[in-house]
């Protein structure tokens, strides 16, 4: 009998700590920053970006526009919530990934770039300039641990 109520207590006490651990875990959760929220961009450098935007619109039927092609969606269930995933070439002698050598550049959706600014610097992360504000959103680029340049984009949605 006292071995069946020692169990049964050990059960209810695993069972009771479990359950506590779960919602400190989910609390930590909750309270931490979002980073990134989504690829809101893949940028690439060509010899001739009008000639490699028109062969995507030929070849491949992307939408064009001045930019290179947007590619809209909605973000997980709410299907109210628009956003957007923009794809641009740049001239192959372009400045705009510089001191990053490569021929690339993804830029990141975020939330509150600020506050992640704030963040990374705390962390180490070198921040190339200041945030610039847009119509259209918050830019503010970093390098990577191998000197990627990487834009970091809070957009209005």
């Amino acid at each position: 009998m006292k071995k069946t109520i020692f169990i049964t207590l050990l059960i209810a006490v695993a069972f009771c700590s479990g359950f506590a651990f779960k919602t400190i875990l989910s609390e930590n959760k909750k309270t931490r920053m979002k980073k990134v929220t989504g690829i809101g961009g893949i940028f690439f450098k060509c010899k001739d970006p009008k000639k490699m935007t028109a062969w995507y619109e030929k070849h491949l039927g992307l939408d064009t526009n001045p930019y290179g092609a947007t590619f809209e969606w909605f973000e997980g269930a709410d299907s109210t919530k628009k956003a957007q995933t923009q794809w641009t070439p740049f001239a192959e002698n372009t400045k705009y990934f510089e001191p990053s050598a490569r021929e690339f550049m993804i830029n990141y959706r975020v939330e509150n770039l600020e506050a992640l600014v704030e963040e990374l610097k705390k962390e180490g992360v070198t921040i190339v300039d200041k945030i610039e504000t847009y119509d259209y959103g918050k830019f503010v680029h970093i390098l990577d641990a191998e000197g990627n340049k990487v834009e970091l984009w809070e957009p209005k949605d």
